[in-house]
Formats: structure tokens, sequence, C-alpha cells
């Protein structure tokens, strides 16, 4: 199985916007009501609001395919807008990372945080950051073994009417 890394462009954005809602019901799922996940979906991962990411080059998105098909997605930005304590450092946001469940396992999910590592070096950043949901260890887990670590600082994150909370995780190179 081939896995390859390619920046998505204006004109994926119908395939962008369908894998993302499916990755993020799937990953939350029964975390919520169903109606605030489908606000929740509709609210962030409708086609406009997928174009008006896509349009900002400073917001970088990239698909994981096999085969030329993509099962994945890595976003990440420049951006402290969310924490600005991580401004004291040149740091770079993970904001998305999901893997079509059926993919789950292929070793995607490496591929895309070794690119955003990758790039991260490469462009001299000091801070990688990422806000996790409290209750997801399988994604804490994942981002140990990278190097990430609890900061302490946690973020609000609600779907709808349910709240949640996410903490911050983050790295030093």
């Amino acid at each position: 199985m081939e896995i390859t890394i390619r920046r998505i462009l204006l004109q994926d954005a119908p395939v962008l916007a369908k894998i993302a809602r499916q990755t993020f019901y799937d990953t939350f799922t029964g975390t919520c009501t169903e109606e605030d996940m489908q606000l929740y979906l509709e609210q962030y991962y409708n086609l406009p609001q997928v174009e008006a990411e896509l349009s900002d080059e400073r917001d970088m998105f990239f698909f994981a395919e096999v085969n030329g098909e993509p099962v994945g997605y890595i976003r990440f930005m420049e951006d402290y807008r969310s924490w600005a304590e991580v401004k004291k450092w040149k740091s770079l946001e993970l904001k998305r990372l999901y893997v079509i469940k059926e993919f789950h396992g292929k070793k995607i999910a490496q591929q895309l945080m070794d690119f955003y590592q990758d790039y991260a070096i490469k462009h001299q950043y000091k801070c990688l950051w990422l806000g996790v949901w409290e209750h997801n260890m399988r994604a804490q887990k994942f981002y140990g073994k990278y190097g990430f670590a609890d900061s302490g600082h946690r973020h609000d994150f609600p779907i709808g009417n349910t709240p949640q909370t996410d903490n911050w995780f983050w790295k030093f190179l």
C-alpha cells in the first residue's frame, strides 16, 4: 500500500468536506446529542466554510492518499488566536488530523504526523501544539508517542449545547 501526501487544493473542497464530516462524526458520535452533532457538522464542515479555509494560504491542508484516493487529512497553521501564550515561541498548531476508520492501524496517521513535524523543523518552529479532547485517550496516547505532553491548559470545545473540554498538548523542538 503506497501512501502519498499532497496539498489539498480548492477544487478538492467537496471531497475534503465529505471526509472531514465523516471522520469527525465517527470520532465524536455518542459524545453529544445527534442534534448537536448535526448542527456542528453543518456549521464547520459545510462546503462554503471548507472553501474559505482552503482559500487562506496560511491554512495548511494535506491529504493522505492510498493509490490516489484520499483516506485522511491534516490541517495545521501558525495561529495564536486560541492560545496566545504560545506566541512566546514560533509555534505551529495542529488543528486536525483524521483518518477514515477503515484505514486506522495502517500507519497513515503516523505519516501525517511525521509530515507535520518535518514541516515544522524545516520552517524553524520552536513549539508544536494541539488540542485533544480530554476523554480521547487513544489520541492522547498517539500524541504522547510523538513527544507531546499535556501543558496543563484547558480549552472549552462544545459541540452544540454539549459542553466538552480539550487539553492543550505541546512539544518543543
